[in-house]
């Protein structure tokens, strides 16, 4: 009893500590439909990049090489032209480089077949999602 009353009580310091915070990210202002496609291909990306690892895990090379290209360039040339002009360039990057990691995961899944390899990889790519998502948040504009 005494150390779920902890548990409770450290919970509630660790929740206030956080409320506290001020969220200094860069605010992007978009339209509803633009916030809404970028939000979209984010969890498209965090689906894929599961769909990946589930797949490592299985030492399935081929379905690695076949996620990891649904979520490549290909992906990318889907936005449509709302969204040009509306994100900084840094955001744009940061995005199109994510989707030549995942290019190259899967043409690697398919030549080298090491997912020791492939784990490393998208390790790094998921690091230009964890800075992104820790420079920007998204707002919608009225």
């Amino acid at each position: 009893m005494n150390r779920i009353l902890f548990m409770l009580v450290l919970g509630g310091f660790a929740s206030s500590a956080v409320a506290e915070e001020t969220d200094k990210r860069q605010i992007l202002k978009l339209s509803e439909p633009q916030r809404e496609h970028v939000l979209l291909e984010m969890r498209t990306l965090l689906s894929g990049t599961q769909s990946i690892l589930d797949a490592l895990a299985k030492d399935d090379m081929a379905a690695v090489a076949q996620q990891a290209q649904l979520l490549g360039m290909t992906m990318a040339h889907k936005a449509e032209d709302h969204l040009k002009g509306a994100l900084p360039q840094e955001f744009m990057k940061l995005g199109m480089a994510v989707h030549q990691d995942f290019d190259q995961i899967a043409a690697d899944a398919e030549s080298i077949k090491d997912t020791k390899h492939s784990l490393s990889q998208l390790s790094a790519s998921m690091s230009k999602c964890v800075a992104c998502h820790a420079t920007y948040q998204i707002r919608t504009q009225h």
